[in-house]
């Protein structure tokens, strides 16, 4: 428990002494059925399902439907599904025209979070929380994401809206409708294993902040506009962003190991925090690691870009060597789409289009045994006061 209740009767302050979980760090505050990480083989798991093992044998719009559902689909659901998600995936004029009125020095992730708004406020069964309306809306979100973060970048290099293919699979369409040629297959399957890897992950803080909002009854539109805000800090989401940021800084090319050491050396003596390392909840590794890493290897050879997995190897051995840290999913995630073409700050947006299978799996799961999200505080103001007689208009003492 993370409070003591006092005992009935004459207490004193000092006597109610209650212990603080800063972040609620080690506090379980729900159930869940969505996923969690196994202790005993350190994998998280899907619907009981390591995750390894999707991203080896499923698409990501069975992975969507699993979290949704809470199994996997047969031939049948699934020719069902993908074509409910097709039918989905265009963009109306409305919310086009608000992106192209934000400006461009505005975040992706600002422009994604109003947009999702956008539909929000034009669905006219937003208020309609049933399990079936808002099945059919994480639906809704999932296809149009892609739409919303391919546009956001193809604006910012003053190119024209691709308009979605509805005979390819999600992430054949993300990738033609980010760069407008038929991608290549190793790219769309590494494509595919990222977006499986990051569609869930718990109660992380974008997840609670979801949850949260929808124990107050609120719609799934705003929750999933929360959860985006929550995201989009360096502490989560931005967190594959910063790693980009740092190959940046250390600069790729010839001799880009050796320059990678010096950095994280420096950066180290700096006492910055290296993004990309570390987990609250893996203490073994990020169980999820190596099989990103696999896609970034792939991609690697795809591009022929060696240089890209030495500075990788280096930085990770580094920092193992120095700090004993491991690498998180980020880590290997930022210099994969890298590769693929995709602008650094497009990658949390990126997670976005992921994780809103997780979150909105999350919401459903919140309003289907709900219970008001309303942790409490300590006091550690002034104790009470008063606001001290003032004179009135002339000056004089009040009467």
């Amino acid at each position: 428990m993370s409070e003591q209740t006092p005992q009935a009767g004459p207490t004193s302050e000092a006597a109610f002494q209650p212990q603080i979980f800063k972040g609620l760090a080690g506090v379980p505050v729900d159930y869940t059925a969505i996923s969690k990480v196994n202790p005993e083989s350190n994998s998280l798991l899907y619907r009981g399902y390591p995750v390894q093992e999707l991203a080896a044998s499923v698409t990501f719009e069975e992975v969507a439907y699993l979290l949704w559902n809470g199994e996997l689909p047969d031939d049948t659901q699934l020719a069902a599904f993908e074509e409910l998600e097709r039918g989905h995936r265009g963009l109306d004029h409305e919310t086009k025209r608000i992106v192209d009125e934000l400006p461009l020095t505005a975040h992706p992730m600002d422009v994604v979070r109003t947009a999702v708004s956008v539909i929000g406020a034009s669905d006219p069964k937003t208020p309609d929380d049933s399990p079936e309306a808002n099945l059919e809306k994480s639906v809704r979100l999932f296809a149009k994401l892609p739409s919303i973060v391919t546009y956001d970048q193809r604006r910012r290099h003053e190119l024209e809206f691709v308009e979605p293919r509805l005979d390819l699979g999600y992430s054949a369409n993300f990738l033609w409708q980010a760069f407008g040629e038929a991608p290549e297959l190793e790219v769309v399957n590494a494509f595919d294993t990222s977006m499986i890897l990051y569609a869930e992950h718990s109660f992380n803080a974008s997840t609670f902040t979801a949850r949260v909002i929808a124990s107050t009854l609120s719609d799934i539109y705003s929750a999933v506009t929360g959860a985006i805000g929550a995201l989009k800090g360096a502490l989560h989401g931005g967190a594959n962003e910063a790693v980009m940021h740092a190959f940046d800084e250390i600069g790729l090319g010839e001799g880009s190991g050796e320059r990678a050491v010096a950095w994280l050396d420096a950066a180290l003596a700096e006492k910055r925090k290296i993004m990309g390392f570390g987990h609250r909840v893996y203490k073994n590794g990020d169980s999820r690691v190596p099989t990103m890493r696999d896609a970034l290897e792939r991609m690697v050879e795809h591009y022929d870009r060696p240089d890209i997995l030495e500075v990788y190897t280096a930085l990770e051995q580094a920092m193992g060597e120095r700090k004993n840290i491991k690498p998180n999913l980020d880590y290997p995630a930022g210099p994969t789409y890298h590769l693929m073409g995709w602008d650094t700050e497009m990658f949390t947006p990126l997670f976005v289009a992921s994780r809103v299978t997780g979150w909105t799996a999350h919401v459903m799961e919140q309003n289907a045994a709900n219970a008001l999200i309303r942790p409490l505080s300590v006091y550690s103001g002034p104790d009470e006061r008063h606001v001290p007689p003032r004179g009135n208009a002339s000056g004089e003492p009040a009467a």
